[in-house]
């Protein structure tokens, strides 16, 4: 089933893609959540034993709902689904600290992610609304927490995929953040789509542990 649910995602995305070129938003509808659905199918078929992997199925889940609320064009779905991906973000925090993380490696990551997302904030604030800017930067600093807790874990325990899906979701989001308030156009799905599904792939498949 986890082989079956990760198909239907890669699937899913190629076809996603497809409407995103024509600009069909019932494709992107019928596509997206199947995509979605997959890569939750496949962090529960690979099995839910503790807080780390509940933790991760949650995440999940709360990134389908984000995705969902992205496939519309509409300035409250949007917000809404930024609160669903900072609290998806929130949740693998939680996944990296049921888990375990080295304090040292931690906080030298959010050091180097610091010195990251200060440009991206230079670069990206003053293309956003006033009313979205303290929204937008609260987002920044819990994806970079999520992405420093990554870093520990690994750090502490191994298993280099999950360090892998943090910062490809962490680079996806450049993706959006590019089209919502930069420049839209299909070139940021092109790269932040495939960036962000095999992110959450690999999430899921953390839990098999290989």
């Amino acid at each position: 089933m986890l082989v079956v649910c990760t198909a239907v995602t890669i699937v899913g995305v190629l076809a996603l893609l497809v409407a995103e070129r024509r600009g069909s938003q019932a494709g992107k509808w019928a596509c997206k959540p199947l995509a979605s659905a997959g890569f939750l199918g496949a962090a529960l078929a690979a099995g839910v034993h503790d807080g780390f992997a509940a933790a991760i199925v949650a995440g999940l889940a709360l990134s389908l709902v984000g995705d969902v609320f992205l496939i519309s064009k509409d300035k409250a779905a949007f917000r809404a689904g930024l609160v669903s991906f900072l609290l998806g973000h929130l949740a693998f925090a939680v996944a990296f600290l049921f888990r375990g993380v080295r304090p040292g490696a931690t906080a030298l990551a959010l050091v180097a992610l610091t010195g990251a997302a200060l440009p991206i904030g230079r670069w990206l604030l003053p293309y956003v609304d006033t009313k979205m800017r303290v929204p937008v930067i609260a987002y920044v600093v819990v994806i970079s927490t999520m992405v420093a807790l990554a870093a520990g874990t690994v750090a502490a325990h191994g298993h280099a995929i999950l360090l892998a899906a943090a910062v490809g979701f962490f680079l996806s989001d450049l993706a959006v953040a590019r089209d919502r308030f930069v420049a839209h156009g299909f070139v940021n799905r092109l790269w932040g789509l495939p960036l962000y599904y095999g992110a959450q792939l690999l999430f899921a498949w953390s839990l098999t542990g290989v």
